[in-house]
Formats: C-alpha cells, sequence, structure tokens
C-alpha cells in the first residue's frame, strides 16, 4: 500500500508543468513593455514572420518570469523522471553540456579517456579546458561499415596506461543506436575514481520503455547529457544534463554551464523541456510502443525487399564472434544498407526526398539512418516502404565505390596527437593545398556531418588514409565541415 501511494504521488507530480503555467500566465499578463525583447510581446515584430508562425508565440519570448521557482521546479520534476539526482535544462543543445562536463571535470595538462568517435563538441570541450585527450578507438565492423562503440577492456586498458586521467567519456548510443556495455566501462572506471561522462544525446527516451536500452544513469554514468529535441518533444536545441552520485562538482559544473550559456536563455526552449519531460513521464511508455511497433513493421517489409538490408540485433547475433562495442541496439533507430542497389546513401537519399518527401536523418556512403520517434505516424512509415520499394525495383548500376577507413589503429589506444587540441588551437597555422599537408599537424576540425564525428582534428598528424576518406566522402555526395575550406582543397595546419 505504501509503495502504491509513493507511485501515485509521484506521478500527480509529474503531471505538473510549473514552467510553463508559469510562462502562460506571464504572457497573458497585459502591460505596456519597456524590456527586452525589441518586438514587444510580438507588437513589433514583421509582417511577414507573423504570416508564417503567427503572434500567439511571440507573447511568450520573454526575459524573464515573475515566479523565478519554476524553473528549479521544473528541474526537480526532471531528474526525478528521468533517474538522476540533479538536473540542469540547457538552452544551448547538448553541446554546451558536453563542454561543461569535460570543463567541470579537467584542466589544463589533465588527461580524459573518450572514444574516437566523439562528437566535435567534445574536441570544442577539449580546446575549452585545455585537457588532452587519450583516445580509445571503437569496435568497428568492416562488413557493415559501422563504427560501434568502445569496448571496456579498451577502457580499461587506457586506465592502466594512463592511471592518473580525470575522466572517461562515453557515446551511448552511436548515431546508428549502438550501445555499448555501459555498465562494465562504469565498473572499469569507479575502479579509479573518476567520473563517468556520457554523451546519450540520441537517448533521451531510454528511461521510458523496457524494451530500450538502459538508461546511462541506471547503468552507471555520473553525468550524462540528453537532447531532448532529437528523441523527444521539446524544441530544437532544448536539451539536458544529469547528475548522480558524488563523484562530480557540482559547483564546478553550475559554473562550467554559466559560462557556456546565455545568460538570456529562450524561456520557449525552456518551457519545452518541461512539457517535454510531463509527456514522458505521463504517456512514454505508451508513445515509444506506439514508435517501436512503427519501428518494427518498417524494418520488416523493408528487409523483404531485394537488394536492401536492414541494421538490427541478427547482425550482432550471426557473428561468431560478438563485438563487445555492441551490447544493444535502439529498435527505434532504423539503418538500413542501398549498397547492392547500385548506390551510394547519398543517392539514395537524395531520391527519397526528391521523389518521395521522405528525409533520412543521416545519409552515409552505404546507409541511410532514420529515427523513428513518438511523433511518427503509420502514414510515414508507409512512405517510407513505398519509397525503399521504389528503390528496390529501379537499381542504379553506378557501383558503391569502397571507402578507405580513416580508423587507422581501430580498436587500440590513440597516440595520433603531436599537441592538445588547445595548443594547435592557439597557435600560428597557415593554409596548404591538401596535398602538402600529410605529415602536418591539423589545426581545424573537419568532419562530415551528419554525424559530426571529426576525421581531423586541431593537434592531429594528418594522415593520408583520413585525407582519402574525406575525398571520397566529397566524391559520393557527403557534406563536409569545420573546415575553412569546403571545398576541401586547402587544409589549415600548424606552422613550422
Amino acid at each position: 500500500m505504501y509503495a502504491f501511494v509513493v507511485f501515485l504521488r509521484k506521478m500527480l507530480a509529474q503531471d505538473q508543468t510549473p514552467l510553463l503555467d508559469a510562462l502562460k500566465t506571464d504572457a497573458e499578463c497585459s502591460q505596456a513593455c519597456f524590456y527586452t525583447p525589441g518586438h514587444k510581446q510580438g507588437q513589433g515584430i514583421s509582417q511577414k514572420i507573423a504570416n508564417v508562425f503567427g503572434t500567439a508565440v511571440f507573447r511568450a519570448d520573454l526575459p524573464e518570469l515573475r515566479d523565478t521557482a519554476a524553473i528549479q521546479q521544473a528541474q526537480e520534476l526532471a531528474a526525478r523522471a528521468f533517474g538522476a539526482e540533479k538536473t540542469w535544462f540547457l538552452v544551448n543543445g547538448s553541446t554546451c553540456g558536453i563542454e561543461a562536463a569535460i570543463l567541470a571535470t579537467c584542466g589544463p595538462g589533465d588527461k580524459i579517456i573518450l572514444p574516437r568517435n566523439v562528437h566535435s563538441a567534445a574536441i570544442a570541450g577539449l580546446i575549452l579546458s585545455g585537457a588532452v585527450p587519450i583516445f580509445v578507438y571503437p569496435e568497428y565492423d568492416f562488413g557493415l561499415d559501422i563504427a560501434h562503440c568502445i569496448a571496456a577492456d579498451a577502457v580499461a586498458a587506457a586506465l592502466s596506461k594512463h592511471p592518473d586521467a580525470k575522466a572517461v567519456m562515453v557515446v551511448y548510443p552511436t548515431y546508428y543506436g549502438v550501445c555499448g556495455d555501459l555498465k562494465a566501462i562504469a565498473r572499469v572506471t569507479h575502479q579509479y575514481d573518476i567520473p563517468l561522462l556520457v554523451d546519450e544525446a540520441h537517448g533521451a527516451h531510454f528511461a521510458f520503455h523496457p524494451e530500450l536500452p538502459a538508461p546511462a544513469l541506471a547503468a552507471g554514468a555520473d553525468l550524462t547529457v540528453q537532447s531532448a529535441h532529437k528523441t523527444l518533444a521539446a524544441f530544437t536545441q532544448a536539451s539536458m544534463l544529469h547528475v548522480q552520485g558524488t563523484r562530480i562538482d557540482r559547483d564546478r559544473l553550475e559554473k562550467a554551464l554559466q559560462f557556456l550559456q546565455s545568460t538570456s536563455p529562450s524561456y520557449l526552449l525552456l518551457a519545452s523541456l518541461d512539457a517535454a519531460r510531463q509527456q514522458m513521464a505521463l504517456y512514454g511508455k505508451q508513445l515509444m510502443s506506439h514508435a517501436l511497433q512503427l519501428a518494427q513493421q518498417a524494418r520488416n517489409q523493408i528487409g523483404e525487399i531485394p537488394g536492401i538490408s536492414v541494421f538490427d540485433l541478427t547482425c550482432k547475433q550471426q557473428k561468431s564472434q560478438v563485438s563487445p562495442g555492441f551490447a544493444a541496439l535502439d529498435k527505434t533507430r532504423l539503418t538500413v544498407d542501398v549498397s547492392k542497389l547500385g548506390l551510394t546513401g547519398f543517392r539514395a537519399a537524395e531520391i527519397l526526398e526528391q521523389d518521395f518527401g521522405v528525409t533520412a536523418e543521416l545519409a552515409s556512403p552505404r546507409h541511410l539512418t532514420f529515427i523513428i520517434s513518438l511523433g511518427n505516424t503509420q502514414k510515414d512509415i508507409e512512405k517510407l516502404v513505398e519509397a525503399f520499394t521504389y528503390l528496390g525495383q529501379e537499381k542504379e548500376e553506378l557501383g558503391v565505390a569502397s571507402l578507405p577507413c580513416f580508423w587507422d589503429n581501430a580498436n587500440k589506444v590513440g597516440d595520433c596527437l603531436a599537441v592538445s587540441p588547445r595548443e594547435a588551437f592557439l597557435a600560428k597555422t597557415e593554409i596548404l593545398p591538401l596535398q602538402q599537408t600529410p605529415g602536418r599537424i591539423c589545426a581545424e576540425i573537419v568532419c562530415p556531418y551528419p554525424p559530426g564525428i571529426p576525421v581531423l582534428m586541431p593537434g592531429e598528424v594528418i594522415s593520408k588514409s583520413r585525407l582519402e576518406y574525406l575525398l571520397c566522402i566529397q566524391a559520393m555526395g557527403g557534406f563536409i565541415s569545420g573546415c575553412a575550406d569546403a571545398s576541401l582543397k586547402n587544409l589549415r595546419v600548424l606552422q613550422m
């Protein structure tokens, strides 16, 4: 009976939206505005934008709330819903959360162990903090051309070699929905009494259905960052940072977030986090059951189309040696291999979008990846299946070039940095033609986007294999970001 009462109280509390309610009250208050923003609750907006979005939303675009406790109350409810001891709402995306996590745990010269397929936000965190990365290469499936997660044994080897490391960071899940053995990584990390930081940007929904991978906090993470806009119903750029335990200095983390976030946060973004939390706390299992059902339908029907294969758990089970970097799969993430159709993922994405109005989350040389979330409908799945049915019938005899692998030292601890990312960022640089850069030290972040995983980063020695990889991606139709010359004819390097 007591447990039921506690459960009931929790559910009643989760029904509240203190931040959203406070914003609604202030937006409806009639007043003469002599404060920012300049549009004065929509009275001064361009008619053109009013024609597109209406005027109501601008009434809620306020600089602050009268109820100053509303944000704290909303964050406490979020912590309870997501299983954290403390939660911060982020309006600068998961990027600022990842940067803050590194700043809160590492200073200049401190070592941090992290995967080589980390997001570019982590590289920015290294530059800001002055930390020195000890890269662990992810488990790479050459047959599927997909990088999975780092393995616990590789983390253990890195910590054995660098016992003075201040933290370990893990990507969980990957862009393809693959989850490593986070519990094992947490055990290894905590043996050194240092925190495990998790980039869980694509896993905000994990806590709300038993058929999804375990959320990072439940697996032992000390800090995790989630993009509530990627898989939940918050506005774009709205994220959360959760912590538990005593290994994170929360005062230092708070200061880092103040340093990195805007001093004029959008209350529209903050309120969307409050509403997204309430929606998932009350209806999350039901909503995720529907998303999982749609994903399984798409997986079954597309997998029956000749020449097309779907990445799923059978890819793991069919291997004689299961990859330690592939412990679980987010079933709402659908990755489709179109290479046997004579198509690149980039070309297939172009056909799907132009001819069928179907847009993928990620196109890569061989694959298309789709996020199936609480916002998708049966009609969406029907359009997706229809589009792939067409692709299966209209093969192009173009052939898909074999990509050189840029994981030069796959499955090993990487030592390819000549100087730290911060030193390289602050050093004097010069621009050279691409063919003259092998062996030189890179001075910029160069990565195909999405998913935003750097192939080259400041401080790293430029290798021919990585340049070949980037050129192949570009030739196939991929987009290269981060570098000053997007044409890749030139690269910025450190002066000799």
